[in-house]
């Protein structure tokens, strides 16, 4: 981070509002002493760098509301998720379907679950009932779990691809030839 007119510490006392530029990102922040305005990104995990980006803009708004309002965090999270079933290749109708179509599919009972907890716990949320969406734990174990389903769905699928069809053609024939016969 380096700001306009000095170092991290520099000038604190005389100028306690600061624009800075983040070496990382590129981006312009502001400061007032040692806290950063803008971007506010909240205390949440960084989304998963395969989220899509209709996914990860409500995953990142919901990181900006974390600390000020989890129980919206929570509400944004279920959207992202239904959002992230669309992604998937479902209706995004609703929720509770979509989970279903993807469990017939083959989806992954941890992934499942993972869903499950997002949807339950958002729908808490907007409905309260049982569960304390105002906790930050409860709240930040579903950022986790959002991070996971990409993970399950997305990263992991992409990268074992990409890793598959590096092996020879050969191989990769006689794969097809072997599961082939399986399911005669």
């Amino acid at each position: 981070m380096t700001f306009f007119g000095g170092e991290v510490n520099s000038n604190v006392d005389n100028h306690p509002i600061r624009v800075g530029h983040c070496t990382h990102c590129e981006k312009h922040t502001i400061w007032l002493v040692d806290e950063m305005l803008y971007p506010f990104t909240g205390l949440a995990p960084r989304p998963n760098t395969e989220m899509p980006p209709s996914v990860r803009k409500l995953y990142e708004e919901a990181a900006a509301l974390f600390t000020r309002s989890p129980r919206a965090s929570a509400a944004l999270l279920r959207l992202s998720i239904q959002v992230l079933c669309v992604e998937l290749g479902e209706k995004g109708k609703n929720i509770n379907a979509d989970i279903a179509a993807l469990v017939n599919k083959g989806l992954p009972s941890i992934v499942q679950q993972s869903l499950d907890i997002v949807r339950v716990t958002g729908n808490e949320a907007v409905h309260p009932g049982q569960i304390d969406t105002d906790d930050p734990n409860v709240v930040d174990s579903l950022f986790e779990l959002t991070n996971l389903i990409v993970e399950y769905m997305i990263a992991m699928p992409k990268r074992v691809s990409g890793l598959y069809t590096k092996l020879p053609e050969k191989a990769r024939d006689a794969i097809t030839r072997r599961d082939q016969t399986k399911s005669l």
